[in-house]
């Protein structure tokens, strides 16, 4: 994917969300983030960088922190690595309209990513271990559902 779903998505006069210039970090480690947006349904933003977009998932409910829970998470459209830094709000009237705070935030190591799965180490202040995304045809959106927990 690349950004144009997201730059289409928003109106930048009115939103304070980045736009995204930054084509790649300065960093050798990857960096992660989970946002807790308090929209129209709450729910946090799992954001991986990989080609120098944050891939992203939303989900419905708090992230996993022990092993056998698990997590539907939503494939949503890439955000810009500036994303990794945002935090506001979003004003009503634009898309994703609501609070945005950063949950959680660090490093990560990628295990092992193919078509239907992302195993990956998480370095963060509450998330800290190895997790997976495996890929589902769970819920409305089968093509975009995955699964996300703690191994």
């Amino acid at each position: 994917m690349s950004l144009k779903t997201y730059l289409k998505k928003r109106d930048f006069i009115k939103n304070k969300e980045p736009i995204g210039k930054i084509k790649e970090l300065k960093s050798k480690k990857k960096i992660f983030v989970i946002h807790f947006h308090r929209a129209r349904n709450n729910h946090y933003d799992l954001r991986l960088e990989m080609n120098n977009v944050l891939k992203s998932w939303a989900v419905p409910k708090e992230p996993p922190k022990v092993k056998n829970v698990k997590r539907l998470a939503i494939q949503v459209e890439d955000h810009p690595l500036e994303y990794a830094k945002f935090k506001g709000t979003i004003p009503e009237g634009n898309y994703g309209a609501g609070k945005v705070e950063i949950w959680d935030k660090g490093n990560y190591e990628l295990k092992e990513k193919t078509k239907d799965k992302i195993e990956f180490i998480l370095h963060g202040k509450k998330l800290k271990g190895n997790f997976v995304l495996i890929k589902t045809s769970y819920g409305n959106k089968p093509k975009k559902s995955w699964l996300w927990f703690k191994v």
